[in-house]
């Protein structure tokens, strides 16, 4: 199911709410309307908590089917709202703050950003029990800004090569395409939320758009 939507106005939806197919993290503030839209459109449970202080839970957080991981600055209130869902969860140990921007994940694997430590390495792979290589996308290295991976597909951003297309596929171990949201936006991670049962994407993202969304990330049967 693919679905349109803003927050507050803004069509960057992938900033501010972060999934895997168990979990979104979402704005505290978060209006009912939208918080239903979630549940009924990508089959999840919502926690609504800020990550270091900040509503930009997409940015700040990433996750899968096995965990999360969040900014090194998140406050110990908020790592326990995610832990009271049974969610394992811990702090990247990096100078890097927005997690969800340089991190692309599903529950096969994850690509990061270069730049990480392999400290850093070692935690992400523990904690969503993935191999996690680093890498870039259409030579950018905040994979997850530029991409957005479920366990059916990963939409990237359209200047990624096929050498690189090849290698998402490698790791995430599902089909790759290139696409644009909101009409020409490229940094389709920033405006896209996104798991195995549903896809929802700022109310902008045109008809051809669309298209290419459902064809790459596996939700053919249309959308709303």
């Amino acid at each position: 199911m693919i679905r349109k939507a803003n927050l507050y106005g803004n069509s960057n939806i992938g900033v501010a709410i972060s999934t895997s197919d168990n979990v979104a993290i979402v704005p505290s503030n978060l209006s009912e309307a939208m918080e239903n839209l979630i549940e009924n459109t990508l089959g999840v449970s919502v926690i609504k908590t800020p990550i270091s202080g900040s509503n930009l839970a997409g940015a700040l957080t990433v996750g899968n089917s096995n965990g999360f991981l969040v900014s090194p600055f998140a406050l110990e209130s908020e790592i326990k709202a995610i832990k009271e869902m049974d969610i394992e969860v811990e702090r990247i140990p990096d100078r890097f703050t927005a997690v969800g921007n340089i991190v692309l994940a599903n529950d096969n694997g994850a690509i990061v950003n270069p730049l990480l430590s392999d400290e850093s390495l070692e935690v992400i792979e523990n904690v969503l029990d993935v191999e996690a290589q680093r890498g870039s996308i259409a030579s950018f290295k905040i994979t997850g800004s530029v991409a957005v991976a479920t366990n059916k597909g990963v939409l990237a951003h359209p200047s990624a090569s096929a050498e690189e297309l090849k290698f998402i596929e490698n790791v995430m171990k599902v089909p790759a395409d290139i696409g644009t949201v909101n009409k020409g936006i490229r940094l389709v991670g920033a405006c896209t939320i996104a798991n195995s049962e549903g896809v929802i994407v700022g109310s902008d993202t045109t008809g051809p758009e669309l298209a290419r969304i459902e064809e790459a990330l596996g939700f053919l049967e249309g959308y709303e």
